[in-house]
């Protein structure tokens, strides 16, 4: 989740919206042939190691009353298929799919993705295709078409790193979830996997919530790996944290924290599936509410509202306090299950945006310092306000030289992973601070703690890079003293641990580089119908 993980121009001027419908003032003919232009100048074949897929709600099959298409199409440059409930791994309509496998534990054992690190298209897997599109299509944001990058497309000019994700593929798609403490049930490394939508309800029902209040959500919970027990709930993110790395690293010695948990609980080989897009707001908010983004509303770290005919971008730290006020009605945090089952608990939310609900949040505290005139007003996200905002936490963050918890060499290489280690440092600090009271019947009965180092070591130099490895080791470092403070307060046995990520990364490829804004521009402009594409990645086609 870096800071500069952004769209390319944030202060572009945009066209008034005309609301929900695509088509507005504009006639559904050209929309849909405008649809059908994108389609094939997208899916051209000298696109093909830029553009992996195109995926969009089938117009012919209509949608369900709360917005969920009936049917989603995907499609590359050589072949397309349609997915719905009857057919989820998709039925073909023309070439070859283009969905060559969705296996969720494809890229297993880690050798098999280290071999075949940004794979090509025909080897690569696209776990739940249908669940994952249908959720994302529901929304009214949604675009009307998802251009999916390959993995390794290079795009540093349209807000690109080195190391990537965003992606329908597995790997990018595969983030950690480990379980550990009271309560767990398996040990070890176990061939299986979740979804990231599973972490809220499981979480909420180790805490007490019932599972008649958990039953209507996307999740499950996985009380096949832990059943309830613990007085403490805690939920660990390392931001980006790649699963693969993670595990190996922890088997090797180089994550003694991380190993300490394995021995007393498991961790799923194939980690847990992202919601589509694997972008960070996106996922921060399906794991703490337990739904899609067709459900919760958060489709992107950047999209267009037409209703309101505005730009959208929630990846802003400036706004990220703000984020609750995106979520669409009915949606329940983990923290809100929480309260409504047991009245008066403590929970906390730490570095987490995903926060409305917790009795003590680091956003909460955003909020009130903005409200008293304490804090500068970050303004629009994108803004120089905005940026003057995140200039003026940077000077409160501890500073991450002086912490042996940091390797200082990689905050001179790399601004993003100065500024979230000295933002990890001071969750730290403040989680500690949480389990720090004289009563332990004070400390909190859900703690959600996210880290962020982990994200811009991987944005930087991709998965296995020195520097995504280094900061692997210093969240680990991180987590090793909350551990040891945990057990010298004596509540380290009462406590059940769970570890994620938002999504997984692979690593960009430079000869893979280019846009496909030409092809679009040379594709619909004469055709004289309305269009944006947001991310890259999400297009927009009538009434923007």
């Amino acid at each position: 989740m870096a800071a500069d993980e952004l769209p390319a121009d944030p202060d572009a001027d945009v066209d008034p919206g005309t609301g929900p419908d695509v088509a507005s003032d504009v006639d559904p003919d050209p929309v849909r042939a405008a649809l059908d232009a994108a389609v094939a100048a997208l899916t051209a074949r000298d696109l093909a190691e830029i553009v992996d897929l195109v995926a969009w709600p089938d117009p012919a099959a209509g949608r369900e009353p709360d917005g969920r298409p009936l049917a989603v199409v995907v499609a590359d440059h050589a072949g397309r298929a349609l997915l719905d409930a009857d057919h989820p791994e998709g039925r073909l309509l023309e070439g070859r799919h283009p969905l060559p496998s969705t296996d969720p534990l494809a890229f297993l054992p880690y050798a098999a993705e280290v071999a075949d690190p940004s794979p090509q298209h025909d080897s690569n897997a696209y776990p739940l295709p249908w669940p994952r599109l249908q959720s994302f299509f529901t929304d009214p944001r949604s675009p009307d078409l998802a251009v999916v990058h390959t993995p390794r497309h290079w795009f540093p000019d349209e807000g690109g790193h080195r190391g990537e994700h965003g992606s329908l593929d597995v790997v990018q798609s595969r983030a950690p979830f480990l379980v550990s403490g009271a309560g767990v049930r398996e040990r070890g490394v176990v061939a299986d996997h979740a979804r990231l939508v599973d972490v809220m309800p499981t979480l909420a029902w180790l805490a007490g919530v019932d599972l008649e209040h958990l039953a209507s959500l996307d999740g499950v919970v996985r009380s096949d790996l832990v059943t309830r027990g613990a007085t403490y709930v805690i939920g660990l993110l390392w931001d980006g944290g790649h699963p693969g790395s993670m595990l190996d690293l922890a088997a090797a010695g180089e994550l003694p924290a991380v190993a300490r948990l394995l021995e007393r609980g498991c961790a799923l080989a194939g980690g847990a599936v992202a919601e589509f897009p694997s972008l960070t707001l996106v996922n921060h908010t399906s794991m703490l509410t337990g739904v899609g983004p067709g459900r919760h509303g958060v489709v992107g770290n950047v999209y267009w509202d037409r209703e309101q005919g505005r730009r959208v971008v929630p990846n802003d730290p400036a706004t990220w306090h703000l984020t609750s006020e995106l979520y669409r009605e009915g949606v329940t945090t983990l923290f809100e299950a929480v309260a409504a089952a047991r009245p008066g608990v403590r929970t906390a939310s730490v570095n987490e945006m995903t926060e409305r609900g917790a009795w003590a949040s680091t956003f909460a505290l955003v909020r009130a310092a903005l409200a008293s005139g304490e804090a500068v007003d970050p303004g629009e996200a994108g803004s120089s306000d905005s940026r003057d905002f995140v200039t003026a936490v940077r000077a409160l963050l501890p500073d991450p030289l002086a912490s042996e918890l940091v390797t200082h060499a990689r905050c001179g290489e790399d601004d993003d992973y100065a500024f979230y280690s000295g933002i990890d440092v001071l969750g730290l600090s403040t989680v500690v601070g949480l389990f720090s009271a004289a009563d332990p019947a004070e400390f909190p009965a859900v703690t959600w703690w996210s880290q962020y180092t982990t994200d811009a070591g991987h944005h930087a130099g991709g998965p296995r890079s020195p520097i995504a490895l280094d900061a692997l080791r210093d969240c680990d470092r991180r987590l090793g003293v909350l551990l040891d403070h945990l057990e010298r307060v004596g509540v380290l046995d009462e406590t059940v641990f769970l570890l994620t990520a938002d999504h997984g990364f692979e690593t960009a490829e430079p000869p893979a580089a280019g846009s496909w804004a030409p092809a679009l521009r040379a594709a619909l402009d004469p055709l004289g119908v309305p269009w944006r594409d947001e991310g890259p990645g999400f297009l927009y086609l009538g009434g923007v």
